[in-house]
């Protein structure tokens, strides 16, 4: 049985995440943040960098979500996910500083493509109501893109909400009722969805990049 989220639902969560994300958006710094994001590049600014164990290439940041970036470094510091260096990154900032990081990441990252690459698998229906058909056009700030994010991280990320070791009492709800043997194909499918670059950026190894 596929559990999904209904669009009354899902507005509303999305309205939510919006309101209690408004204020730490709007007093973020991306100037600051880009100063403090430096120790970031040693991971995820390395084409192809694979985490040592698990192994799994990194996530992409750059265009990311500024909410889910922000709830991201604040489930790291938290420990409601378990990575100890990504721990000891965000343990180290502030909330302040973490929304700065978020605000100069976000930045980053190129404009979404207009067109779906590839047939969806049944199993992406589940996804796409939060994420969109793309896995790009998301329904809350909060909600991470998918699109064009590695193919093992996405499924590591996948099998970390199936097992409870990621806290997320939607991804909770959500990933209780996807069979984890469709966890390859819907992580191969936003893994091929693209980004496309602003006017003055080039795709270098899948990540947009300053000409």
């Amino acid at each position: 049985m596929t559990f999904r989220l209904g669009p009354v639902t899902v507005l509303a969560v999305g309205l939510l995440a919006a309101g209690s994300l408004s204020s730490t958006a709007n007093a973020a710094d991306a100037a600051k943040g880009k100063v403090l994001a430096y120790t970031c590049h040693g991971c995820h600014g390395v084409p192809d960098y694979k985490n040592a164990y698990p192994s799994y290439r990194v996530p992409k940041l750059g265009g990311q979500n500024e909410g889910y970036l922000v709830s991201a470094l604040n489930a790291y510091a938290a420990g409601e996910r378990p990575h100890p260096t990504m721990h000891a990154q965000a343990a180290t900032l502030s909330a302040e500083e973490r929304a700065d990081v978020a605000a100069f990441l976000s930045g980053e990252g190129g404009l979404p493509s207009k067109d779906v690459a590839g047939t969806p698998p049944p199993a992406t229906q589940t996804c796409v109501a939060c994420h969109g058909a793309d896995g790009a056009k998301t329904v809350a700030p909060d909600y991470p893109k998918l699109a064009g994010q590695p193919a093992d991280y996405l499924l590591h990320a996948l099998k970390a909400y199936k097992s409870g070791q990621r806290k997320n009492p939607i991804m909770a709800g959500i990933i209780s009722g996807v069979d984890e043997k469709d966890f390859q194909a819907i992580a191969e499918f936003f893994s091929k969805q693209q980004a496309l670059c602003t006017t003055d950026q080039v795709v270098e190894h899948g990540n947009c990049q300053a000409e």
